[in-house]
């Protein structure tokens, strides 16, 4: 026999009864009630005064159920141990407390934050039906809590509803009520949270007043059902008179063609719909030229642009085209002619395709183009990311904005799913590659024609930009040969763009008065920034005017040391050298 077998039930009960007060109220770090939940006696007593010594030690086989929502830990609580709670929970709010059958099982079943509070199990077998009976019997409870929880509300949502000096349901009776005329009208238990959290007020409506309301809509040709779903997605129009914006919405649908009934069919699973939002959106298809015929025509085939985020979605859609350049006839061809896909999807497609032409660098007046005349491929194209198409396409922004210029079309090898092969280079940049080669051939860094591909990869820029540099260093008075050594010692001079090469000759010879070929020995000196450039070579200049360095020093002396260095071995010769520097640093840097 186990340890716990060998105990008599009445001890087993006694104890666990004892614990489960002291461990839900003493121990665990929140507190099993909320504040005013439970009313429990000082020092009260279960079945006796004292916990035997057999009992102790039964104290670690006892575990207390974290609050959590983990879908695994649920998985387990579906044990004998959890149904036991529910009918323990079931039992005393139907028996003990009277409330109808079917409100006391609803209560029971779907209020599992509750009940996961209530329940401990252990790892014998003990009856906890029973031992959960005679806790609740002896504590009653704060039958709100599960209430809330069973219409739909999590504890976090329905704590600050909880009623101060009320415990029972059966105190609140306008909240019986207008629950019940909720339900008996057919609006789902676990959707009335919803309705309570957005619009308490109607809880609190006198007795026949709900009911009062609710025929009103009626009246105007609606079916309970359709009625049950609308006032769920927006309780707030049984708050004050009917509606005169659903009203309105619902005028114009009628004279369009449009029964009611396909809100029902399509309501989108969403917080809840803005009747204001949608008869704007109605109001703005109007304007746009949209006759009843088409209208009806269009919201009956794509009933997402009205109900999708209550018209929002449509509205950014026709902002976005408008934006782009189109006008209203072709936004309303655009809308008419659009595919079935629903409308969040077809805006966001739009998004991420303008995204892409960005990143790519199209011109803003190219983007619109394509936006006026293939609005509706972009809408329907979920387009690969970016990064991802510069790969697979082995292709620079400049190609890809060729690639999509010459056939928007294109786009539709680029979606998500599809399988994309390399672009063939195109004549333009062929003939590209073959003058870079050839240039990087003549100055001496391509030994090996097999390695032409690897060391071109090297040099940024088109074969004539590559050109034009070489070119620019060359007209400054250098030798070609010249110029081709410098660069076999220092390639990176001629990734410099060249402006920035010319700027920089441009302040040695002229600003300083160095020769040209003083880079001959040292030509990196063009791969420092103008910053850097001019804030030591215009210190070095004062020093010289000051008598305190030597004239025409090598440039690579003055380049290549450290910032420490220069200021040691320079600055500091002069007494006002460590104020000059400074100033001479925020100028430069400023201008920059």
């Amino acid at each position: 026999m186990t340890h716990l077998q060998k105990l008599g039930r009445t001890s087993i009960l006694r104890w666990v009864s004892l614990n489960l007060v002291e461990k839900f109220i003493s121990v665990s770090k929140t507190p099993f009630w909320p504040s005013g939940s439970v009313y429990i006696a000082q020092n009260s007593r279960l079945y006796g005064t004292k916990r035997g010594v057999e009992n102790a030690n039964i104290e670690n086989k006892v575990r207390i159920s974290p609050a959590s929502s983990d879908s695994k830990y649920f998985s387990e609580l579906y044990s004998a141990a959890w149904k036991a709670a529910q009918a323990a929970l079931l039992e005393y709010l139907h028996l003990t407390r009277n409330l109808q059958f079917l409100d006391a099982e609803n209560m029971s079943k779907n209020s599992p934050y509750f009940v996961e509070r209530l329940l401990k199990w252990v790892e014998e077998e003990l009856d906890l039906k029973e031992i959960i009976s005679r806790f609740l019997r002896y504590h009653p409870i704060n039958e709100f809590e599960p209430f809330f929880e069973s219409i739909g509300l999590k504890p976090s949502e329905y704590s600050p509803f909880l009623p101060r000096n009320l415990m029972f349901l059966s105190d609140d009776d306008l909240l019986l009520e207008n629950y019940y005329v909720l339900c008996n009208y057919g609006v789902e238990r676990k959707n009335i949270g919803k309705i309570y959290k957005e619009a308490r007020d109607i809880f609190q409506y006198d007795f026949g007043v709900l009911s009062s309301k609710l025929q009103a809509y009626e009246k105007l040709g609606l079916s309970q059902s359709i009625i049950g779903k609308v006032i769920v997605y927006s309780p707030y129009i049984l708050i004050g008179d009917v509606n005169m914006e659903f009203v309105k919405v619902l005028e114009t649908l009628k004279s369009i063609g449009v029964k009611f009934s396909l809100i029902e069919e399509h309501s989108m699973d969403q917080n809840s719909y803005n009747w204001s939002n949608m008869l704007r959106l109605l109001s703005l298809f109007s304007e746009m030229g949209l006759c009843e015929k088409q209208l009806g025509k269009l919201i009956r085939r794509h009933p997402g642009l009205l109900l999708e985020g209550s018209g929002d979605g449509a509205l950014a859609l026709i902002g976005l085209l408008l934006k782009f350049g189109s006008t209203l006839d072709e936004v309303r061809l655009t809308l008419l002619q659009s595919p079935q896909i629903p409308v969040g999807r077809f805006f966001t497609n739009l998004k991420k395709c303008f995204m892409f032409f960005f990143e790519i660098d199209m011109e803003m007046d190219e983007i619109g183009k394509i936006f006026r005349s293939h609005s509706m491929l972009l809408g329907t194209c979920t387009l690969k990311r970016t990064s991802s198409i510069f790969q697979m396409l082995n292709a620079g922004k400049k190609r890809l904005c060729e690639y999509v210029q010459e056939n928007p079309n294109n786009l539709k090898i680029l979606v998500r799913g599809s399988k994309i092969e390399k672009l063939p280079r195109s004549k333009e940049r062929a003939r590209s590659l073959m003058v870079k080669a050839k240039l990087l051939e003549d100055v001496g860094l391509i030994q090996n024609p097999n390695e032409t591909e690897r060391v071109v990869k090297h040099f940024r820029g088109t074969g004539e930009e590559l050109q034009e540099r070489f070119d620019c260093i060359v007209n400054a008075g250098l030798d070609r040969e010249d110029v081709s050594e410098m660069i076999r010692v220092s390639p990176q001079i001629i990734n410099q763009k060249r402006k920035d090469i010319e700027a920089k000759i441009d302040f040695l010879v002229h600003d300083l008065g160095y020769p040209i070929s003083s880079l001959l020995p040292f030509p990196s000196y063009l791969n420092y920034t103008m910053q850097k450039i001019k804030l030591r070579l215009s210190m070095y200049s004062w020093l010289t005017e000051q008598g305190k360095a030597e004239p025409m020093l090598a440039l690579r002396t003055l380049m290549e040391c450290s910032d420490n260095t220069f200021i040691k071995r320079y600055v500091n010769q002069h007494p006002e050298g460590p104020q000059v520097w400074p100033d001479l640093k925020n100028e430069i840097y400023s201008e920059q």
